[in-house]
């Protein structure tokens, strides 16, 4: 059985799990997600865990599970408590400013890139150099992190550019002058 699919998922207080047709609905304190489930994967929930079950042991199945028990544990995570990624930006005149619902970048380009934000996610923005998105749907939070950190990804060289705040930018050597 699948190591992931197989542990059940603890429902906290305060968070409802219902269900209607394929899709499952789980509301708490910070908000409300639905996830659609393929209707060979069988959900069962009371209200302290929910449990994923698979028909049967093929590769497809096994897939499913683990992913299904991964989506609704992430969504039970999201409404209770939220996901959050930081950025750093790092390179001499690169800022970063929050203008309403959307991010204003100055990156060394000719021209500041303007990009308004999905309004299930929210931004700070510390000092002009560090931008922290947080919401309650994993998916988005990461999707929004990837597209500000795909306007200019860290360079090898002098490590400037857009970076995950845990992340290691390996530097290479550069050119030296022969003698």
């Amino acid at each position: 059985m699948s190591r992931i699919g197989k542990a059940p998922i603890a429902i906290p207080k305060g968070v409802k799990v219902s269900r209607s047709g394929a899709v499952i609905t789980i509301e708490g304190p910070k908000g409300k997600l639905s996830q659609e489930i393929s209707p060979s994967i069988e959900v069962d929930f009371n209200e302290k865990e929910i449990v994923v079950r698979r028909p049967s042991d093929s590769k497809f199945y096994r897939a499913q599970h683990g992913l299904y028990r991964a989506l609704l544990a992430n969504m039970v995570t999201g409404v209770t408590s939220g996901f959050s990624r930081s950025l750093e930006i790092i390179g001499v005149g690169y800022r970063a400013e929050k203008v309403g619902k959307a991010i204003t970048l100055y990156l060394g380009y000719s021209h500041p890139i303007s990009m308004i934000l999905p309004d299930s996610v929210s931004v700070q923005v510390d000092g002009g150099n560090k931008i922290v998105i947080s919401g309650i749907d994993k998916q988005v939070v990461g999707q929004v992190a990837a597209e500000i950190r795909g306007l200019k990804v860290p360079e090898p060289y002098k490590g400037k550019g857009i970076r995950y705040a845990d992340e290691k930018v390996r530097k290479k050597a550069g050119k030296t002058a022969g003698a």
